[in-house]
């Protein structure tokens, strides 16, 4: 199963280190990254494999919400199909 995680939020040292880290502690491969800075503003988006996680989706989408919110981020995380759906033109 694969994911969309997005992460949004004033720039500062560290962000990738630590969403990267803790998607590691959860088994969570990531698949694809793309970052940029918009002036001081940070903006990631991954593809993650969820297929060796012990963790279920709506669990990881939780713990990303609460990660973001100890580093000053917005984390959100959808199933990739759902995030295909939403985003379909």
């Amino acid at each position: 199963m694969r994911a969309v995680v997005t992460v949004v939020g004033k720039d500062k040292t560290g962000i990738i280190a630590k969403v990267s880290a803790f998607l590691s502690e959860k088994s969570v491969n990531i698949l694809d990254i793309s970052q940029t800075i918009l002036q001081e503003y940070f903006a990631m988006i991954m593809i993650v494999d969820l297929s060796e996680s012990s963790v279920q989706l709506s669990k990881l989408a939780d713990e990303c919400n609460d990660l973001g919110k100890k580093i000053g981020m917005s984390i959100h995380v959808q199933h990739e199909e759902i995030f295909n759906a939403m985003h379909k033109i």
